[in-house]
């Protein structure tokens, strides 16, 4: 193994290339690692390869697309190589530097939950519990679990099928001969035999040691196997409650297995890993499979920083698994075997059918449920991230030049053509700003004209816009067909917004969304998030233009009702409209309300009218 050595950082930018260059010229075309430093002698990023000269003079002589690329370029103040003898060795050792130095430029696993174990104490009578943190005194650890309900179960299941101790006694052969514990309440029920006070050997005691190991390890059927020799040999014996306690607990083992057994138990010693990736993070799904049965499910989020091929993440994420987990299987389910590194002593499977392809599915899906999650988890602390991924939805579907922070929706509505009336409704950040929408009453339009209505309120909308030098909005959408669409084109070609503006149609039937000039409409998909938002403004628009056209459908009629009644003027029909909303609470009033209203001599012309 070579090391080069790392000189002074401290230089110009002319002594940097050149030294830089320099280190180049002298390096291997050998398998190996490669370290670039910055001013202060800091890593900040470590990569392999299998041709290091190769590999190192391409960031160096290429134009890289990736702005972190050619960031983490301009920082390199010297580099440091380590010559391996194969792509594998290499591979590890990337590995094991980047955990432990953590550059800034590396991909890194973002796990910063401890997650808890089962320890198996390196002690006399072996005591099995559950911890979080892992000492180095030759006790064996397994785990770690995805959650504390999985380690709780293990252990009571431990409990039901083996008497072990819970007491942290020093179980030395001389403190048990001096006597100096006595028999606790575990004893007295049958938790356990007291091999504090001798009364249990320490090759029995062994023995369940043993047989948790096994089933830790998933190998749950030569456990049942070695309980059933136990049970036959008791019962032959004549002991038949000592052959009904190994039933016992061969009957607990077999409905922790149907639980736990996801594939045919001839699936042995076989790891899966998966991965699902956005724009920001990748995520791993990892399973250790023995004996038909998962015994560990992993998921980690992985953080890509130089636009990582999906193969470099998993290479590796699986070293760094099976550091961590201990597994000494050769086979690896993956998705495309033929992408993966080789690493030496590991073989890459895709299943097509079968078992196996179903353990794979399932990782995959693990992966997806987390990456979710996650997504979840980032919207409930910032959902400035959820508007702005629906808004660059909305930009991506409808073909924006800009993000549509501020979109307007119209819609009419009239009875045969009666108090006709349009809203404008404002959407901003894809939520509503009820402070911007806007009534109009059409005022050149005569009878149930739909197409002119639309024409005349958007052409009045933008014109009073244009003359405020107000912002005009990212997208404007149109409740309806072709229709309504080219009479809206029509308004904004005489205020020269033509092309300028850019403005949908969407038919309320099939959800059609129309496009100026285009004469295929676009059907979005019915989950999508943009469709949920256009539709939400078009109920919005819906509903407002309703609310206001039954307002003045209602004091029309009110009006008219009014208008016959000699003494009743137009300033007093406003007054009572304003307190009393409609004719019928009008007529219900007694006569002291209506007069503090409109005074006694108008109360009593009411009240008279009425009575008629």
């Amino acid at each position: 193994m070579n090391i080069q050595r790392v000189i002074p950082y401290f230089c110009t930018m002319s002594e940097r290339i050149e030294h830089l260059q320099q280190i180049i010229k002298s390096l291997p075309e050998s398998p190996g690692i490669y370290q670039y430093f910055n001013t202060e002698g800091v890593i900040i990023y470590i990569g392999k390869a299998k041709n290091l000269r190769k590999r190192v003079s391409s960031y160096f002589t290429k134009t890289h697309d990736n702005a972190k690329t050619r960031i983490l370029v301009r920082n390199i103040y010297n580099i440091r190589f380590i010559v391996v003898e194969t792509e594998t060795d290499a591979l590890l050792l990337e590995n094991n530097l980047i955990k432990e130095h953590q550059p800034k430029y590396n991909i890194q696993l973002k796990d910063d939950k401890t997650y808890p174990w089962i320890c198996i104490k390196n002690e006399r009578f072996p005591r099995v519990f559950s911890t979080r943190n892992i000492i180095k005194d030759g006790s064996k650890y397994y785990g770690p679990y995805p959650s504390v309900f999985v380690v709780n179960t293990l252990l009571d299941l431990f409990k039901e099928i083996f008497p072990l101790r819970t007491c942290n006694y020093d179980l030395s052969k001389k403190n048990i001969d001096l006597g100096k514990y006595k028999a606790c309440l575990e004893y007295q029920i049958g938790n356990c035999k007291a091999p504090c006070i001798g009364l249990e050997g320490e090759d029995t005691y062994n023995e369940y040691i043993e047989q948790i190991e096994q089933i830790l390890n998933g190998n749950i059927p030569f456990v049942i196997r070695i309980l059933k020799e136990k049970m036959q040999e008791s019962a032959d014996n004549l002991a038949f409650e000592e052959a009904e306690e190994y039933k016992t607990k061969i009957n607990a083992l077999e409905k922790y297995r149907k639980k736990s057994t996801v594939v045919a138990s001839t699936i042995n010693k076989v790891d899966v890993i998966t991965l699902e990736k956005n724009d920001k993070s990748a995520y791993v799904n990892y399973l250790v499979i023995s004996h038909g049965t998962i015994i560990h499910g992993f998921t980690v989020e992985v953080k890509n920083k130089l636009d990582e091929t999906d193969e470099e993440i998993l290479a590796f994420t699986l070293i760094n698994m099976r550091d961590k987990f201990n597994s000494q299987s050769k086979e690896i389910l993956v998705e495309d075997s033929t992408k993966m590194e080789e690493i030496e002593g590991l073989s890459f499977f895709t299943p097509q059918r079968g078992d196996k392809k179903h353990l794979l599915d399932l990782s995959k899906r693990n992966a997806k449920y987390f990456m979710l999650q996650r997504q979840k988890q980032e919207v409930l602390k910032n959902p400035e991230v959820k508007v702005e991924r629906i808004l660059k939805k909305i930009q991506e579907d409808f073909r924006l030049k800009e993000l549509p922070v501020y979109m307007e929706c119209f819609d009419n509505s009239n009875i045969m053509g009666t108090n006709p009336v349009s809203a404008c409704v404002v959407f901003r950040n894809a939520r509503p700003s009820k402070k911007d929408y806007r009534h109009f009453i059409p005022k050149t339009v005569q009878g149930p004209d739909d197409f002119e209505t639309m024409r005349e309120v958007v052409y009045r909308r933008y014109r009073r816009l244009l003359d405020e030098e107000k912002e005009l909005p990212q997208l404007v959408v149109i409740d309806g067909g072709k229709g309504q669409l080219s009479a809206a084109l029509e308004a904004l070609e005489k205020l020269n917004l033509r092309g300028k503006l850019p403005i949908v149609g969407i038919a309320e039937r099939l959800e059609e969304i129309f496009f100026p000039g285009d004469s295929i409409p676009l059907y979005l998909d019915k989950k999508s998030e943009s469709l949920k938002v256009i539709q939400n403004m078009r109920n919005e628009a819906h509903r407002f233009g309703i609310e206001h056209h039954r307002n003045r459908r209602s004091k029309a009629s009110l009006t008219s009702e009014l208008i016959g009644i000699e003494g009743i003027g137009e300033k007093t029909q406003e007054i009572l409209m304003h307190q009393f909303k409609t004719l019928s609470k009008i007529k219900a009033a007694s006569f002291n309300e209506l007069a503090d209203v409109v005074g006694q001599a108008k109360a009593k012309i009411l009240i008279e009218f009425f009575k008629k």
